[in-house]
């Protein structure tokens, strides 16, 4: 999965630097291609069906001596094994709720990590994308949840989400910048020129 070019990071990092002209808010974006490897998923998924799969063959198909049957199931994991390791297929094989679990628990530790918290008047707001999992959060500190409720952001998240799944994550990056931006300086509006956070979008790779 291709993250941004260095060209299009700048233009998120030009982005966030005019919406905090006009705002007292401090804007961080983060861009991770995938909230975990999920390392456990392939062997389970693997484990399972190399126990059922050759099992109900040997049932349906004549019974084969159980050194043979044991090959055959050796077999089916290791092939099984390989192929769910492609990233595509394994975020295939994760349920939603723990792809965006996991998503969500990366966002909030980028949050800690990045400093929003420690913004002066509580004023920082994380952008947080995760492409593997077609995954959006931003997630504000209480200077700006105090003035601006979570609803606010539920369209900017849903449009996002949107356009990460369409690969559009650059122009996703922008509009969300941008419609953030309208509310922010409403509601937090600059009283003082100050820039505590860098502006530059933050990759994992």
């Amino acid at each position: 999965m291709t993250l941004l070019t260095k060209a299009e990071q700048d233009q998120v990092a030009a982005a966030i630097t005019a919406v905090e002209r006009d705002t007292d808010a401090e804007l961080v974006t983060v861009l991770a291609s995938r909230a975990d490897n999920y390392t456990y998923i392939p062997v389970l998924w693997a484990g399972l069906l190399a126990l059922v799969v050759p099992g109900i063959v040997n049932y349906l198909a004549g019974l084969w001596p159980a050194d043979t049957l044991l090959l055959v199931q050796w077999a089916v994991f290791i092939l099984l094994n390989v192929v769910f390791r492609i990233p595509a297929v394994t975020t295939r094989l994760i349920p939603r709720q723990v792809r965006h679990w996991r998503a969500g628990n990366l966002a909030r530790r980028q949050f800690l990590e990045q400093n929003l918290h420690r913004t002066e008047g509580a004023t920082g707001i994380l952008i947080f994308v995760s492409e593997a999992e077609r995954f959006v959060e931003i997630l504000v500190d209480q200077g700006i949840s105090s003035r601006l409720d979570d609803a606010t952001w539920e369209d900017i998240v849903t449009g996002f989400t949107r356009q990460v799944s369409n690969r559009q994550t650059l122009a996703g990056f922008l509009d969300c910048i941008e419609a953030c931006g309208q509310h922010l300086k409403q509601a937090v509006p600059a009283t003082h020129e100050r820039n505590e956070l860098s502006n530059r979008l933050i990759i994992i790779d």
